[in-house]
């Protein structure tokens, strides 16, 4: 099921990658040059933004910082999406497309619930969170790749939300060839008892395995991916 057509970003540009010089800045080789790169993923992304990575770009307009910005790396399972601010559409889509188990008649996105900003509220009961999984070990989908306590305080949100009589739903984008989802205990502690606690609390966890395709440039829903066996105790 196509997901995405990055076609409508623009054109994609096949380039290298350099260096990353701060959270959201990158050098890149493109055509035998040097040039800027925008990097929206603020994760640590180690494993992935390594030098002389195979990657793909699209060209900024003019008048901004860089001059392109990072959309996918090549890594040993496959072309994977390295762009947060792509994230919400691609969800956006799942979601309409009944994925969830049903087709919904309203999605607001970005809507304020406590302190945070929640990804989504469907059909005015139904709050969804989105989180993106791009580190994999021994076949497992890991997150978070950096402590997060911005991930912990959704979990709460989404707590909270649950026994005000709302359906809850913590969403993971699978970017990578996994079989199962953990939350990345050893890294994040904090965040994965909060996980633990918002799944004994009700909410619900999707995960959801996407995949560019090279021919046509665009991201597609793979299959549903189940979290690990015994996960709250890895």
């Amino acid at each position: 099921m196509k997901l995405l057509d990055l076609n409508e970003i623009g054109p994609l540009f096949s380039a290298l990658f350099l260096e990353r010089k701060n959270r959201f800045l990158a050098s890149i080789l493109i055509n035998g040059h040097k040039a800027t790169c925008h990097v929206a993923d603020t994760g640590r992304l180690r494993e992935i933004l390594t030098a002389n990575r195979k990657i793909y770009v699209v060209k900024n307009r003019e008048g901004l910082k860089t001059d392109y910005s990072l959309v996918l790396a090549k890594m040993d399972d496959g072309w994977i999406l390295v762009n947060t601010s792509l994230h919400s559409r691609i969800v956006r889509t799942v979601i309409e497309k009944g994925l969830l188990g049903f087709v919904p008649t309203s999605i607001q996105p970005e809507v304020t619930y406590g302190q945070s900003r929640l990804d989504f509220l469907v059909d005015t009961t139904i709050f969804i969170e989105v989180k993106a999984s791009n580190l994999l070990t021994n076949k497992v989908c890991l997150f978070p790749d950096a402590p997060t306590k911005r991930g912990k305080r959704h979990l709460d949100e989404l707590i909270n939300a649950k026994k005000s009589g709302y359906r809850s739903i913590i969403l993971i984008l699978c970017l990578r060839n996994c079989t199962c989802f953990s939350p990345n205990i050893h890294l994040d502690p904090v965040f994965s008892d909060t996980f633990k606690n918002a799944y004994d609390a009700g909410v619900e966890y999707l995960g959801v395995k996407i995949r560019f395709n090279k021919d046509d440039n665009c991201i597609y829903y793979l299959e549903h991916v189940p979290l690990c066996n015994n996960w709250w105790k890895e």
